[in-house]
């Protein structure tokens, strides 16, 4: 009996919970480069490029990651950069070439 009332009170966990999210990932036609909240109230992610059915609630450590070397108007950078940025704040591409994708995050003060 206190085996089950356990097993009610903690369920199993899905071994895909500690996995990684995919970023970017495509859901409903659409390329997300970062956490969504659609048809949840909670920030999620998917565990696959395509959404297959696989995801997870999102963390503080899921935020998704700048990607080095990026094209930004006429120059390459490996790094974070305030070019560009009118609230002079570093910031980086979520893609290889900015200029096609405009796809950006802030950096955080340690990365600059």
């Amino acid at each position: 009996m206190l085996r089950k009332l356990i097993a009610h009170l903690h369920p199993p966990v899905p071994e895909f919970v500690d996995r990684d999210c995919v970023f970017p990932f495509v859901y409903g036609d659409v390329t997300h480069y970062n956490c969504i909240s659609i048809h949840s109230d909670y920030d999620w992610c998917s565990l696959d490029t395509e959404f297959q059915g696989r995801w997870r609630y999102c963390t503080g450590q899921d935020p998704p990651k700048c990607s080095f070397p990026f094209f930004f108007k006429q120059k390459i950078f490996h790094h974070c950069t305030k070019e560009g940025y009118i609230f002079n704040r570093s910031w980086c591409s979520l893609t290889k070439n900015y200029n096609r994708d405009r796809k950006w995050k802030q950096c955080s003060p340690q990365n600059f």
